[in-house]
């Protein structure tokens, strides 16, 4: 099955840097970008492939911070 997700990504320094805007979680890094999109699809994977195998999942809650 396929289905196509969003990828942000962007230079930083010597390395291409982005996430799947579509799937929280799911970021990676490479030295060119047809390596980065290669390592954010193993990420998508590897973090499919956790869930499938029931580990426990993060969980989330709100947090505020005060700005001075």
């Amino acid at each position: 099955m396929q289905r196509e997700y969003t990828l942000e990504y962007w230079k930083d320094g010597d390395w291409w840097v982005g996430r799947l805007i579509d799937a929280p979680g799911v970021f990676s890094q490479g030295e060119t970008l047809a390596e980065l999109e290669e390592n954010v699809r193993d990420a998508f994977k590897m973090m499919r492939e956790a869930e499938a195998e029931d580990v426990d999942q993060p969980m989330t809650k709100p947090l505020v911070v005060e700005f001075a």
